[in-house]
């Protein structure tokens, strides 16, 4: 058994759907909302404002961990801005925490992944900041592609053919993995075909943050369906691998 809390960007209509279908049986998903409408800056620093108190809302349902289930938001601010916003969550519920930042970062080094292309579907300013928190944690960003979108309804109304259309479009040789960002952006279920195809691993950041929330509650049996990373949730698994 094991309780998740996900803390969801207000318009956000994708990762709770994306969440239910993967979850193992005896996991169970619990939500807190946080006001946003526009993939950008200035309303991304105003809805992590809210972030302590439903935090605490969450808490109080007795989750075993608290996922800030979030790219942009859990990276505007750099390195080190993911590893503060987990310190307030926990600070104010007593539970583990994490993010959707956090979790890409470690799936990258669990999947022994150095050099990546990104796909997202924000604008050039907000996918630039998600290029420059991958860099600054070790990982080599070489191109970084997004659909140019803001409004974050538009988003989740896009189907998971767009993330695999912008993963087959971005991918290069050099590439040891593919990263689709954005939780709002429909991407499991086209994780699995891009890797048979690409050959390679693909990492979506909401199969990373399920990857993260599931061994953090002591979950570590495969979730079969949505590529490498959730096929083995117990032991590190090189890209090589594929080759």
């Amino acid at each position: 058994m094991g309780r998740i809390g996900l803390l969801v960007p207000s318009s956000n209509t994708t990762v709770e759907t994306e969440f239910y279908r993967a979850l193992p049986p005896g996991v169970t998903l619990h939500t807190a909302r946080l006001y946003l409408t526009q993939i950008a800056p200035e309303a991304i620093l105003e809805m992590v404002a809210d972030l302590e108190r439903q935090s605490r809302n969450l808490a109080s349902a007795d989750v075993d961990v608290i996922v800030l289930a979030a790219t942009a938001p859990s990276l505007l601010k750099g390195l080190g801005y993911d590893r503060e916003l987990i310190g307030k969550i926990e600070a104010a519920t007593g539970k583990r925490a994490t993010t959707t930042s956090t979790a890409l970062i470690e799936a990258l080094s669990h999947l022994g992944v150095g050099r990546v292309v990104l796909g997202a579907a924000y604008d050039d300013e907000v996918n630039a900041i998600a290029k420059s928190f991958l860099e600054a944690n070790g990982i080599e960003v070489l191109a970084a592609h997004g659909l140019g979108l803001v409004d974050n309804l538009v988003v989740g109304r896009l189907e998971a053919q767009t993330a695999y259309d912008l993963g087959r479009r971005i991918d290069r040789p050099d590439a040891e993995a593919v990263v689709l960002a954005c939780t709002n952006w429909k991407t499991m279920e086209v994780i699995e075909r891009l890797e048979r195809e690409l050959r390679k691993p693909v990492v979506s950041t909401t199969q990373a943050s399920l990857w993260a929330a599931l061994r953090i509650i002591g979950r570590v049996e495969s979730v079969p369906g949505y590529g490498r990373l959730l096929g083995d949730l117990t032991a590190p698994s090189k890209a090589t691998q594929f080759a």
